[in-house]
């Protein structure tokens, strides 16, 4: 049984959305949490939203390949929502840490902290975004409810 992915295209609108949409809000946030710049923040948020874009599709597409292989199916229950976005986080968490340290010239323990609080705000985004996303723009067939 042949089992319906996503079209490139919308796979390339899910990524766009969920960049622009968390650099909106991560930046302001990140700012009244750490109080580093916004210039610097900016900066970085940009560099890490090219970096997680990129993971974004992979990783989605590799998920939902997986899924489809073991699952016969692509739509995601809660706690596969929450694997996947644990796993979202987690590798980019290893690819963000030095960069964040580099970045704004702190230690490694500091930047894992933040980079913790950023995998914090952008886990419970990740979940939030996607089932809004799932609901926004069904795949044929399924149910919104």
């Amino acid at each position: 049984m042949k089992v319906q992915m996503r079209s490139r295209g919308d796979r390339i609108r899910q990524t766009i959305g969920f960049e622009v949409i968390g650099f909106l809000l991560f930046v302001p946030l990140a700012h009244w949490a750490f109080g580093f710049s916004v210039q610097d923040l900016g900066v970085l948020a940009v560099t890490m939203s090219v970096i997680a874009a990129v993971w974004n599709y992979v990783y989605n597409l590799g998920f939902d390949y997986l899924l489809a292989r073991w699952k016969k199916r692509v739509k995601k229950n809660t706690l596969e929502r929450i694997v996947h976005a644990f796993g979202f986080e987690g590798g980019l968490l290893f690819v963000s840490l030095p960069l964040v340290a580099w970045w704004l010239n702190i230690g490694l323990w500091e930047a894992f902290i933040m980079d913790l609080g950023f995998a914090t705000f952008y886990l419970v985004y990740a979940f939030v975004y996607n089932w809004v996303y799932d609901k926004v723009f069904p795949l044929p067939g399924w149910k919104t409810a």
